[in-house]
């Protein structure tokens, strides 16, 4: 077997193992932080960070104008935060791992981003109604069900008048619930997020190194 696949494949069986672990402990969440702190800054073990942002962010970014301040939920080791920085945008990003936090600290050491260790589900209350752009990429899918029906609304709250939402996330496109995470999001609850804002944008793509049957969705609505 080739190596990089074998590695993969060992990345996977470990998260699946955290994850399961943290839901039977009684703290769903928890194994961003041991996965992080297990991976002891090699990011091989982290598998949706490659050193680079998100394509499908890049995508919608790219031409359009930079408004202000921008809000990246789940930051992970930094990526999105630090584009969105490039582009103009005066970042906040966090993270529930303080590992992940600190990694990507030194990941960008000049970098003027205000980074946070926060939960999604109990965030300062002086983010409400504060942020131009609020991201979130691959964070409700990695969540158990009863925890994402939890999470998912309280993302519109952060959006400031006159600014946007934006998730991207794996796109449930059969009626099989897959073992996770990731758990592919359906449509219905994908446009529930942003109940309270009105829906720019439900575009659906695939990545080059995408399985066939993997499909992606972004979704974008104003305040």
């Amino acid at each position: 077997m080739d190596s990089e696949v074998y590695l993969m494949d060992e990345v996977r069986e470990r998260l699946l193992a955290m994850s399961e672990a943290a839901s039977k402990g009684g703290d769903p969440l928890s194994w961003f932080e041991e996965l992080y702190s297990s991976a002891e800054r090699d990011e091989e073990w982290i598998p949706w960070s490659d050193g680079r942002p998100n394509p499908i962010v890049v995508e919608w970014v790219i031409g359009r104008p930079t408004k202000g301040r921008a809000l990246v939920v789940g930051c992970g080791l930094g990526e999105d935060a630090a584009f969105l920085e490039q582009r103009g945008w005066d970042v906040t990003a966090f993270d529930i791992s303080s590992t992940a936090v600190e990694w990507a600290k030194e990941q960008n050491p000049s970098s003027k981003i205000e980074w946070a260790v926060a939960d999604l589900l109990d965030m300062p209350s002086e983010w409400r109604a504060s942020f131009d752009l609020v991201l979130e990429v691959h964070i409700l899918q990695a969540m158990p069900e009863p925890v994402r029906i939890l999470a998912a609304p309280r993302l519109s709250p952060l959006v400031a008048p006159g600014g946007c939402l934006v998730c991207i996330g794996r796109y449930h496109t059969s009626q099989e619930e897959g073992e996770g995470p990731p758990w592919p999001l359906p449509r219905l609850f994908i446009e529930s997020i942003g109940k309270d804002l009105e829906m720019e944008e439900f575009h659906l793509s695939s990545l080059p190194d995408d399985d066939p049957e993997v499909s992606r969705f972004r979704a974008v609505w104003n305040a």
